[in-house]
């Protein structure tokens, strides 16, 4: 976390263990507020992998599911990066800043990931940094969120995935049920949008951002999961996150494959299960009939405002008219919501 922010957040009353916010002294109504009135959360859980160079866009372009040549600096796009099995080694954001593109992404996970990337530059004309502490960023949230903002700012993205740039200030809408933003910039201009946004919103910490993430439907994959799933387990076909209409790249064949010719035997749902310890990501998933066989893995999970614990999981299509529980087939049953977007079980 750069240290700026680290001492802006302290001063606003914020406890940070292991460069994540984990609260703001009351964590029950931190819960409670995320969902039901404004909330605002530092997002140093995610880092930022810099492309810069003349030939950064063909080489990202080669790199992930998604059409990077679509992107421009008004708004951002949802990929992956995959190895050459289709397994996805990160899912992020892509957009641009000054010029060069952005990748955010789980913070646990950018090394590897930054480090596979560097393995296949080559000779292009392309530079990667780990730009994680160079800017500061935080997310806020809320029903009419835009509104708020049009308050403060001269320009607001309304749409999901759009992006404008003000003053200094890169601002991401965010796909989802709850109007979201995430904010990127110097530390002293992020710093004064804080203190504006804190006076008619809650601050929060890491949990309740991520509760908001899995209300959208969007994935994240951990170090726990790196290689789990092909893009459409974690319905990224139906956020938009892959393009079947683009040239290779790793993994390519394997998801146009799944796409056009096989049928999806799991994808990924949304559920809450009423219990005392947390879920975590690559825990599996059993029903009464799976045999000790597992049928799913827990892809993120969050302590829910309405008590026990909300999570994405990828489930065997197959057996989700089933009873489906955490841990083994007697542990504690989750119980199956609905995502706010449609799912396809394409073939």
């Amino acid at each position: 976390m750069n240290p700026d922010w680290q001492n802006f957040l302290e001063q606003q009353g914020a406890h940070i263990e292991h460069s994540r916010v984990i609260h703001f002294d009351d964590p029950d109504k931190e819960c409670a507020a995320t969902g039901a009135r404004h909330i605002i959360a530092d997002l140093s859980q995610y880092g930022l992998i810099r492309a810069s160079g003349e030939e950064a866009r063909d080489f990202l372009q080669n790199q992930f599911s998604n059409d990077v040549n679509l992107i421009e600096a008004g708004q951002s796009q949802l990929s992956a990066y995959c190895n050459p099995k289709g397994r996805i080694l990160a899912a992020f954001r892509l957009f641009i800043r000054s010029e060069s593109f952005y990748l955010r992404l789980p913070v646990d996970i950018l090394e590897p990931v930054l480090k596979r990337l560097r393995m296949f530059i080559l000779r292009s004309k392309v530079t990667l940094d780990d730009a994680s502490d160079e800017l500061a960023r935080f997310g806020f949230a809320g029903a009419d969120a835009p509104q708020r903002l049009a308050e403060i700012l001269s320009s607001v993205p309304f749409d999901p995935d759009q992006v404008t740039q003000e003053d200094g200030i890169t601002t991401l809408r965010l796909p989802g049920p709850i109007p979201r933003y995430e904010f990127h910039g110097d530390t002293d201009a992020i710093a004064a949008l804080w203190r504006r946004l804190a006076r008619q919103a809650q601050p929060v910490g890491t949990e309740g951002w991520r509760w908001l993430n899995i209300q959208a439907g969007i994935p994240e994959i951990s170090t726990e999961t790196i290689e789990a799933f092909v893009p459409q387990m974690v319905n990224l076909s139906a956020l938009n996150g892959v393009s079947f209409k683009k040239g290779c790249y790793p993994g390519q064949e394997v998801v146009a494959r799944m796409h056009y010719l096989g049928k999806l035997k799991r994808r990924m749902y949304l559920a809450h299960v009423a219990h005392d310890n947390p879920p975590a990501p690559g825990d599996n998933l059993f029903s009464a009939t799976s045999d000790a066989q597992s049928v799913g893995k827990v892809v993120e999970a969050a302590v829910s405002p309405k008590g026990g614990y909300d999570l994405l999981a990828v489930i065997q299509i197959a057996s989700i008219e089933e009873t489906i529980h955490l841990g083994s087939a007697d542990g504690p049953q989750l119980e199956i919501g609905e995502l706010p977007y449609t799912v396809t079980n394409e073939a």
